[in-house]
């Protein structure tokens, strides 16, 4: 996967002053879209296949967390974690090319295709989420985050093996550096709630998602 299909946006490249709409003719979906739907939206903004294996992994360990919290007691709609998950990177080909933020263009995108406010949140925070960390209240947003930071490009990391290759791509500044340092201690963090929310230990597991890489 190239420097800019996934992890950070080209934002010298600002947005027009009205951002986009979704494509012409993208297909009518459901307020919790399928696979299906989710896929043949990918295929309507003309999805780059590397940012669709990622986007197709990180459904995979979302759902793995999602169904884990439902079963410890966490009021949790599992379809909607996957939906959210295939699609929060939505947005991502169209900033490769054009420039913006594919957070908030995708969950811009996402609230007009389903109607789904939760979904679209979870697009606009995958990055990094800014309010105190509470599972039971936002567990969308926060698996989302997670499960991202735990997938370099298409492959299953820890998160120290995640973010050094986001310091080593990425860091060109102090302030890029302290930027990322901070979304770590944030996905840290977020790893230790969900440990101890669902009973198990989750910092090397995959999830029958795939293998572990190092």
């Amino acid at each position: 996967m190239s420097e800019q299909t996934h992890d950070t946006d080209t934002t010298s490249r600002p947005l027009p002053t009205e951002p986009p709409g979704p494509p012409t003719g993208a297909p009518h979906v459901s307020f919790v879209p399928t696979d299906d739907e989710c896929r043949r939206l990918w295929d309507a903004f003309d999805m780059l296949p590397n940012v669709r294996e990622h986007s197709e992994l990180v459904a995979c360990l979302a759902t793995a967390l999602a169904e884990a919290a439902a079963r410890a007691g966490l009021t949790v709609n599992v379809a909607e974690v996957r939906a959210a998950a295939l699609l929060h990177d939505l947005a991502k080909t169209y900033t490769i090319r054009h420039g913006g933020n594919h957070c908030q263009l995708g969950g811009a995108w996402v609230q007009e295709l389903t109607g789904n406010p939760a979904l679209a949140q979870g697009v606009v925070c995958h990055v990094s989420w800014p309010k105190a960390l509470d599972l039971r209240a936002d567990f969308l947003p926060l698996a989302l985050i997670y499960s991202d930071k735990r997938v370099k490009h298409n492959q299953i990391v820890t998160l120290e093996t995640r973010f050094d290759d986001l310091l080593v791509r990425y860091g060109k500044t102090e302030f890029i550096r302290e930027r990322i340092r901070e979304s770590f201690h944030q996905a840290e963090a977020i790893e230790r709630a969900l440990a101890e929310t669902l009973g198990m230990n989750i910092h090397e597991s995959t999830f029958g998602c795939g293998g572990l890489v190092e």
